[in-house]
């Protein structure tokens, strides 16, 4: 019976599980994982799942899949104090609350790179593209942004609150508290910061296409993440990017950051978007305002209408 690889999490890093299969039961799987993470069983904590709840591990005799756990998951280990009887997922997150990436492909994903074709998903030009787009890679579907968006802004908001050594004034272009306020916003566009801050909390290398420059930028790339996901950028709206295999099996969103052909393949698809002109110059792009009609020139002055107005509805001219 072939095994199932599952991602496990600990403070101490990560690594793939593959000695379990179908039919093994909640109680080997938490011997394993009680092993792993040198954590009593009694006190052994799990979590899955985006955002990451607490995993019924109460069940000994139940197979893991009857569970509904599957290969591709990602377990994350707690360890709980004597006395803690409060769930973790029932905890507003903090930026150091480690988060499951919940695969968007079976086990497959673990193996080497297989031939296939880098595809664009779009994604609602409503704002919040960035934290769908980030969602859709990380989960493989797009959810609504009205529930990923706040949850990923308040956790940038909560990461730069906390270490403002690093993010101050000079690096956001405005005050902190002012930044946090901001970002909450639905009205607010994500960017470099967000991916940076992104990328770190995920644990995941984040690579951006960027079709105005026909280059890639990549964040988290001097962490040694183990995986990368793909994003598009056409100065204006972000996209995720997906892997349609060519033996039609299911799409990836998720590779080993070892990939070289994946990633020659985004640099590709910006060159491409590059040469047939698929980008917004942000400093020279007109819109106008779909609300009032009124003509605005770049992003700066379409945040400042926005901000002023509340108008966010924008066509480019």
């Amino acid at each position: 019976m072939a095994s199932i690889a599952l991602r496990v999490k600990t403070k101490s890093g990560q690594q793939v599980v593959n000695t379990l299969t179908s039919q093994s039961t909640i109680k080997e799987l938490k011997q394993v994982l009680s092993s792993i993470a040198s954590i009593p069983l009694e006190r052994l904590h799990v979590l899955s799942g985006f955002p990451p709840k607490t995993l019924d591990i109460s069940q000994d005799n139940l197979s893991l899949g009857d569970s509904g756990i599957a290969s591709g998951d990602t377990l994350i280990l707690e360890e709980k104090a004597p006395q803690d009887v409060t769930p973790l997922s029932t905890i507003a997150p903090s930026p150091k609350t480690p988060v499951a990436i919940e695969a968007s492909t079976d086990n497959s994903e673990l193996e080497n790179y297989c031939s296939g074709i880098l595809m664009r998903q779009v994604v609602p030009a409503d704002n919040s593209c960035l934290f769908t787009s980030i969602n859709f890679v990380l989960n493989g579907k797009v959810d609504d942004s009205a529930t990923v968006a706040p949850y990923m802004r308040k956790l940038v908001a909560e990461t730069i609150n906390a270490e403002r050594f690093l993010y101050d004034e000079a690096v956001l272009g405005k005050p902190v508290d002012d930044y946090c306020a901001w970002i909450q916003d639905d009205r607010s566009w994500g960017g470099a910061i967000e991916l940076a801050i992104l990328s770190n909390y995920y644990g995941i290398e984040i690579a951006v296409a960027d079709t105005m420059n026909a280059i890639i930028n990549r964040f988290g790339e001097d962490k040694n993440y183990p995986h990368r996901v793909f994003l598009m950028f056409d100065g204006i709206h972000y996209d995720p990017l997906y892997l349609e295999p060519a033996d039609g099996s299911k799409i990836r969103t998720i590779f080993p950051s070892e990939d070289t052909g994946i990633l020659k393949q985004a640099e590709q698809l910006a060159q491409e978007a590059n040469t047939s002109r698929q980008f917004t110059d942000m400093e020279k792009f007109t819109l106008r305002c779909m609300v009032c009609q009124q003509g605005l020139k770049g992003q700066a002055e379409a945040r400042q209408h926005a901000a002023s107005t509340g108008h966010i509805n924008f066509g480019e001219v």
